[in-house]
């Protein structure tokens, strides 16, 4: 398949939707913690929950899902054949990074399904679970402890990226009030979602250091403990709009993105 195919321009912007919406209920999960009415867990499976209870929310689900398959063959073509504005060590690394987000959408992807099917165990459940079993292991804690120096850099790295509109070589349009509106839900966006990870890497460290696999349950431990600080509440709204803004940037993304980018 070309990577500059309206095929592939088709599941890139079909893909957005539903990435936009997954962000969207995620913000709706971090509001409801901050505001001590969520009954749902602060991760994906918390969100995938919230997206199936609404009117036709199963539909919307499998919708969700499928969006996020097309983002996954999306990003596959472009670890093999995309990139080609970037030369040398830099289109490496950006087809090395759209093969790590093949694996992203494909588990995400994954996790709706077992919401969809009724599957009882979060993703919170699960990241507990394997941070357990990989500190049975022999220097099963320092492994856990370099994932989440990895999981904390990362969120450092999108912070940054964020902050530096370095998402804006991806997307392609004239000017006007629509590239403004896409910088400020860029920045926020990924800024929000580089506060969340940092927060989740820590934990993860905090975890190894303290060998209690309990304080690493990804993205809704993060929440709740963004949640329980001094003015945490507060901070945990700022990042709930940041998720939604997130959310919003992935409308311009449908609209904008650059396809063998």
């Amino acid at each position: 398949m070309n990577t500059t195919s309206p095929a592939l321009r088709y599941l890139s912007r079909v893909g957005f939707i539903g990435y936009g919406l997954l962000h969207l209920a995620l913000a709706w999960v971090a509001a409801q913690i901050a505001l001590g009415r969520s009954g749902e867990e602060g991760d994906q499976s918390g969100a995938f929950r919230t997206l199936a209870g609404q009117p036709f929310g199963e539909v919307l689900l499998w919708f969700v899902i499928v969006c996020l398959v097309a983002l996954a063959i999306w990003q596959a073509v472009l670890a093999v054949r995309g990139h080609r504005d970037t030369r040398g060590k830099e289109r490496v690394a950006e087809r090395v990074f759209s093969a790590a987000r093949v694996v992203i959408y494909l588990v995400l992807a994954f996790t709706a399904g077992r919401v969809v099917t009724g599957a009882p165990q979060s993703s919170a459940e699960q990241q507990q679970q394997a941070t357990a079993g990989l500190m049975a292991k022999p220097a099963g804690e320092w492994l856990v402890g370099l994932i989440g120096v990895a999981v904390l850099a990362f969120g450092i790295g999108m912070l940054w990226y964020g902050l530096q509109r370095k998402f804006l070589r991806k997307l392609e349009f004239g000017g006007g009030r629509s590239r403004s509106a896409a910088i400020r839900a860029g920045q926020v966006g990924y800024a929000a979602k580089g506060v969340a990870f940092g927060i989740v890497g820590y934990l993860l460290i905090e975890a190894a250091v303290k060998n209690d696999p309990g304080r690493s349950r990804g993205l809704d431990a993060a929440l709740h403990t963004v949640a329980g600080q001094p003015y945490g509440r507060f901070l945990l709204l700022a990042i709930a709009l940041g998720l939604a803004a997130f959310a919003v940037y992935c409308v311009f993304q449908a609209r904008y993105r650059k396809v063998g980018s």
